[in-house]
């Protein structure tokens, strides 16, 4: 049995649904593993009659179920949305931020978002277009180096996002889209390859973003001081409070020496150029 691998951490799945087999091998096929696993995970029926009659699925951590039971279809981003808990939940030896982490040479630029930012949109349309995508989820932040590390996993797109990524990326490898999710329509595009990512190196954080799409917005720029990053840190970080002093140093660390903006855009291509010239530029 191979475990899949995302760079940091592999998970190894004991048992899940036949459906979503297929899923997992498009995503990690070229990134399962015969090495040591270190998380046992699965998708198993919520009972015997739900297996049965009404085919409710959850997601389990070894014996822990963290979730509430999901329909059978929804096993796939069950299952993503599994690892990332798991992550969450039992790393303590990195910094952890709700964050996307996109990367052009080797600076990195967070974008903390809530739901309906846009976030992963703008994450899968960079990443298909020459960035390097770090995470669509979560930045893993290095309490000693203050870089940020990649994960392989792909991005998790939305709704109407599905469709434009369709239209712009004729060639995208993407899982068909999942109806009805909490999230609402929901479907995964795989940005790079387990080759492609193998190449890549913990990056210094340059930026902070705080991306919004606004359809009738061009551009509006807004320059953020270092305590609302600061608090912005602490409020979308996992696993802030369990790190104490190590968290605190870290946050404040990186927030002394990154650009920071909050940002309202209708235009991605335009956006690129904004993060290249104004964030990454020396």
């Amino acid at each position: 049995m191979k475990s899949i691998e995302t760079g940091l951490y592999k998970f190894l799945v004991t048992e899940q649904p036949s459906a979503i087999k297929q899923n997992v091998d498009l995503m990690y096929g070229d990134a399962l593993s015969d090495r040591q696993w270190d998380y046992a995970i699965s998708i198993k029926p919520s009972s015997y009659l739900r297996k049965h009659f009404f085919k409710n699925i959850l997601f389990y951590s070894d014996l822990h179920s963290p979730f509430k039971p999901l329909p059978a279809n929804q096993a796939y981003p069950l299952l993503e949305w599994g690892m990332n808990w798991v992550i969450a939940a039992h790393d303590y030896n990195h910094l952890i931020i709700h964050s996307s982490v996109l990367v052009k040479g080797d600076s990195a630029i967070l974008f903390p978002a809530s739901p309906g930012s846009g976030k992963s949109t703008l994450t899968t349309f960079l990443g298909l277009s020459g960035w390097q995508v770090f995470s669509d989820e979560m930045a893993i932040i290095d309490l000693q180096t203050l870089t940020v590390k990649p994960l392989f996993r792909p991005a998790c797109i939305k709704n109407e996002s599905i469709e434009l990524v369709k239209e712009w990326f004729p060639d995208a490898v993407m899982t068909p889209a999942c109806h009805d999710t909490t999230k609402g329509t929901v479907a995964h595009v795989k940005i790079h390859s387990w080759e492609q990512y193998c190449q890549f190196s913990p990056a210094e954080i340059r930026g902070v973003v705080f991306p919004e799409y606004k359809s009738n917005v061009e551009l509006e720029i807004y320059t953020l001081s270092q305590l609302q990053v600061f608090e912005s840190f602490t409020q979308h970080a996992f696993n802030y409070h369990v790190m104490a002093e190590a968290g605190f140093n870290a946050a404040s660390n990186i927030v002394k020496n990154v650009k920071a903006f909050e940002l309202k855009y209708n235009d991605l291509g335009f956006l690129s150029e904004f993060l290249e010239e104004e964030i990454l530029a020396e």
